[in-house]
């Protein structure tokens, strides 16, 4: 059986991403024949909506396939893992672009990858299953697949938040931070798919859209923007355990327990995409973070402690914030040359989507 499935159902078009065992984690073929199918249904008049889910019970997409990029950084050059990328945020690009509405049903877990294939569509559904996360600086990683880019857009210093710390969250959040737009019951799912088959997505919404059951970071949002505006890690660190509240207490354990060097990276690359833009030079910059990533010690700990060993203590290095020097951040953002995306060409002249 293939990991992604193709099909067609009156005017709607169906991408199934296929290895529930593997929580339909994205592995690169998947991601080239996505591509290719978007680009056909672009110019098929028989399409008018795009429709992609994740097989099984647990959620849409857990990511991309961690194991093979770090035996890639471990034992490879690395090249394997970029050209990976660079097809990924290509697909990520043309899903934000698309020009017919791309309905992305968010069901269940949803994180990394998973996101860069829903959270750039027109349509974002949600569930009361939905458990959305960009939890990349647990294993040396930095939010990617748009991800700062996402983060960097939602209100106040919730994004900071939710990038440094990798916290999931569930539809009301997902709502309140701009990473979903609708929210239909998970019951509903199934009417709701075969709907969009004859009617127009507007009114096949109309049938379903419910609101969320409460979520927990509007309550929260005044101490996450006292202490996540702080311009460096170790001040919001220190906010953080000052502010009294226990949640902010579990916060600041939760930040000081990620790579030290992916954290402030991360910080960085976020408040650099404030300031960048379109999407695509986003991107841009994600792509020379992460190849640099295939260099830094963390990411192969990382994932050795969180996925493949599973011990759950990591051995960071450098070990403290305080280590983690203003240049060996920048060094993950040194233009790559002749290796560059170079997406942000075509974000120049491309036109907003409007449907």
């Amino acid at each position: 059986m293939s990991d992604v499935l193709f099909r067609t159902d009156g005017h709607a078009a169906h991408i199934t991403l296929n290895r529930p065992k593997a929580l339909n984690s994205l592995t690169h073929d998947m991601v080239l024949r996505i591509d290719e199918a978007l680009m056909e249904w672009e110019h098929d008049p028989a399409v008018e909506t795009v429709v992609i889910t994740g097989e099984g019970e647990r959620g849409l997409c857990a990511g991309g396939d961690i194991r093979a990029i770090h035996d890639d950084a471990r034992d490879g050059d690395g090249t394997a893992s970029a050209a990976f990328w660079r097809d990924e945020y290509r697909l990520n690009a043309r899903i934000a672009r698309y020009p017919k509405p791309y309905v992305a049903v968010m069901d269940g877990i949803v994180m990394g990858g998973g996101v860069g294939v829903s959270a750039h569509g027109s349509v974002r559904i949600v569930t009361e299953r939905s458990r959305i996360a960009m939890p990349e600086t647990g294993i040396g990683f930095v939010p990617d697949v748009g991800g700062t880019y996402l983060l960097a857009l939602a209100p106040g210093e919730l994004g900071t938040h939710l990038a440094l710390t990798g916290a999931p969250i569930g539809a009301a959040d997902a709502l309140l931070c701009g990473l979903a737009d609708y929210c239909v019951p998970s019951a509903s799912l199934r009417s709701f798919v075969d709907d969009l088959a004859r009617l127009p997505v507007r009114e096949a919404l109309g049938r379903h859209v419910q609101d969320p059951p409460p979520g927990a970071l509007a309550r929260r949002q005044d101490w996450i923007d006292g202490c996540f505006s702080a311009d460096t890690v170790e001040e919001i660190v220190q906010r953080l355990l000052a502010q009294g509240a226990p949640a902010a207490k579990e916060t600041a354990e939760n930040l000081l327990a990620k790579s030290p060097t992916a954290l402030k990276v991360t910080l960085a690359a976020l408040r650099r995409a404030r300031r960048l833009g379109p999407l695509e030079r986003v991107l841009d910059q994600e792509y020379r973070i992460s190849c640099a990533c295939l260099r830094s010690p963390d990411l192969v700990e990382g994932i050795r402690a969180q996925v493949i060993d599973k011990d759950r203590d990591p051995s960071w290095s450098p070990p403290t914030l305080v280590e983690v020097t203003d240049a060996d951040v920048e060094r993950f953002f040194t233009p790559l040359g002749e290796r560059e995306l170079g997406l942000a060409v075509v974000s120049d002249t491309a036109e907003e989507v409007v449907w």
